[in-house]
């Protein structure tokens, strides 16, 4: 209906400029990655007073709190079977990938953590060939190496800053990768809001047996009753967000190819940047800013080649999942 209205307003006045699907799906895609960071900045405040598996838990209930009115809303999307071995698997991935990043933010500042994780494309390229039978050519893979040396810039030799901790968003990228090709082979028979919905949940209770399993041994102290509002409050802030970016995220690539909105996911380390210096006061150093160039610099050439029909066998086209 809205697009009928607009299509005769257009009519009527020539020099309205049209809002094309192109153009809306990057406007989608540049609010995700705004809101991500944002999302990550609550989660890094909570871990100040809880463990980051408990972080993490309450932040996949929020999410799934407001994932569900708008699975409702969207429910003629909803295609296949929700609860599956494979969404099993895909809410096993989440879930590492989540407890293994907001671990991170709770040693270290926001965008040094992201910038990391952002070896997630080119630890993707890397696993098509053995997983899907996708060879990337030379290329590409002259850029993954180039990379993963980016990464060690910023990760530093000997892990002098920050210790073994800094591999941690490596493990989330590594698991997210995973879970994107999960997502490949559980698309073909489901549709992506009905396996996002359904890894949700499978991933809230994987975090909610650890988490209980922690607090029997000791832990972990859940005592949700004395949390007090401001907790409540950044809580449903991180789940709000993570569920908004989702939606932005899978409105955005309803619209357009992954490797034309491909640069924009970029935004979000400087969105974590901007975040992690306002509210942290935390800024990276030379070497870091040198590290993540070379990572941008690399990944934006991987879905560059992607986007180009040439002699190299295609990368796996991304449909990206919020976190």
């Amino acid at each position: 209906m809205m697009q009928s209205d607009t299509t005769i307003q257009t009519a009527r006045d020539p020099a309205l400029p049209t809002f094309d699907k192109p153009v809306r799906a990057m406007v989608c895609m540049i609010g995700a990655m705004l809101l991500l960071p944002m999302g990550d900045t609550f989660s890094k405040i909570l871990t100040t007073v809880q463990n980051p598996i408990e972080v993490t838990l309450w932040r996949l209930l929020a999410q799934g709190l407001f994932l569900l009115p708008i699975a409702f809303v969207m429910r003629r999307r909803l295609r296949g079977s929700l609860f599956s071995p494979v969404v099993a698997l895909s809410g096993a991935l989440v879930a590492t990938s989540l407890v293994s990043l907001i671990s991170a933010f709770a040693v270290m500042p926001i965008a040094t953590a992201i910038a990391i994780f952002f070896v997630e494309p080119l630890l993707l390229t890397l696993l098509a060939g053995p997983l899907l039978g996708e060879r990337p050519g030379p290329r590409r893979l002259v850029a993954v190496g180039v990379g993963l040396l980016g990464a060690l810039v910023v990760i530093r030799p000997g892990f002098g800053v920050y210790g073994w901790a800094t591999l941690l968003p490596v493990v989330a990228a590594l698991a997210y990768a995973l879970n994107m090709i999960v997502l490949r082979h559980a698309s073909r028979t489901r549709s992506a809001l009905t396996v996002q919905c359904g890894a949700t949940i499978y991933a809230a209770v994987i975090v909610l047996a650890l988490t209980l399993a922690m607090h029997a041994g000791g832990g972990l102290t859940l005592a949700p009753a004395a949390m007090p509002p401001w907790v409540w409050g950044a809580i449903l802030a991180a789940g709000a967000l993570a569920a908004g970016s989702f939606v932005l995220i899978a409105e955005a690539f309803r619209d357009a190819e992954a490797s034309s909105l491909a640069p924009f996911q970029y935004l979000e380390i400087l969105g974590a940047t901007i975040a992690g210096y306002l509210v942290f006061d935390n800024f990276p150093d030379a070497l870091t800013w040198l590290g993540i160039a070379i990572i941008l610099a690399s990944g934006i050439y991987v879905f560059h080649r992607e986007g180009h029909d040439d002699t190299d066998t295609s990368a796996p086209r991304r449909r990206r999942a919020a976190r």
